[in-house]
């Protein structure tokens, strides 16, 4: 369907990838009744074709074998009617965003990109949203999940500056009697300036593991990698452990076969 099309440079074939997108976006969109009604389970194998043009098609698959360019998903119009017709149209978006991906590294291969321009191809693309996430909604609330994700991740870091201090590594001093009280109407002060950014801040910050809120009594500990907060009981961390291990790495960050401590650590006020 796209003999002769043959886009040899990243710029090329990026055009060409944002005009097959932006026909495929469409079909899933603001022309959805007509691409469902084309997808009718009663005919043979149909595929979802989109265009360097911007236009998109429902067909038959390609008749050569092997085809000219990579195909697209097979019999997408077999399941329109055994599912929720959200659920379909994402699957369909899945499998388009396969396919547009699968057609910019045939054009990479065949025209010799080398490691560099793969690398600015994909960069370039992961720059749009998918269709998966237009069709679905999620690109609408991407703006706002990068700003909260600034915001968190600079919280973070001014919490690292404060809990890298010296006298967040040393034992706690045992308390007279009498001071017991003073210590008291201070604790809040102590646990902001120990875990970074005060009572208020934390009081906003929710365990990566269970996802509840922080506890003044509670002890929590910082991962270096990925910049999160975790309740020490959580991640199997207590705070004797934290003094001796330089730098803590969640589960996550580590693949889940183990954790090191770290001297960016929240202890309780208590």
């Amino acid at each position: 369907m796209d003999a002769g099309y043959n886009p040899r440079t990243v710029e090329e074939v990026f055009r060409d990838y944002k005009g097959r997108r932006a026909g495929l976006t469409r079909a899933l969109t603001t022309d959805v009744e007509d691409f469902f009604r084309q997808c009718d389970p009663e005919k043979e194998n149909l595929c979802l074709y989109g265009f360097p043009n911007e236009h998109w098609e429902v067909n038959l698959p390609a008749e050569e074998v092997p085809p000219e360019l990579p195909e697209p998903a097979l019999g997408i119009n077999f399941a329109r009617d055994g599912m929720q017709e959200k659920d379909w149209l994402s699957m369909v978006a899945v499998h388009s965003d396969a396919w547009l991906l699968s057609v910019a590294f045939y054009f990479g291969a065949r025209f010799g990109f080398d490691k560099n321009d793969r690398k600015r191809l994909f960069g370039m693309i992961n720059e749009l949203p998918t269709v998966f996430d237009v069709v679905s909604g999620k690109s609408k609330t991407k703006t706002t999940s990068n700003i909260n994700h600034s915001n968190s991740k600079s919280k973070s870091n001014h919490k690292m500056q404060k809990t890298s201090e010296p006298r967040a590594k040393q034992p706690k001093p045992q308390m007279k009697d009498e001071d017991r009280e003073e210590e008291a109407l201070d604790a809040s002060e102590d646990v902001g300036a120990v875990a970074g950014g005060g009572v208020e801040e934390h009081g906003e910050t929710r365990c990566g593991a269970c996802g509840d809120n922080y506890g003044q009594d509670e002890f929590w500990i910082g991962c270096d990698i990925c910049e999160k907060w975790f309740h020490g009981k959580c991640v199997k961390i207590t705070p004797a452990k934290a003094e001796h291990i330089k730098q803590y790495k969640c589960p996550s960050c580590m693949g889940t076969n183990g954790s090191s401590g770290s001297n960016k650590r929240a202890r309780p006020s208590s």
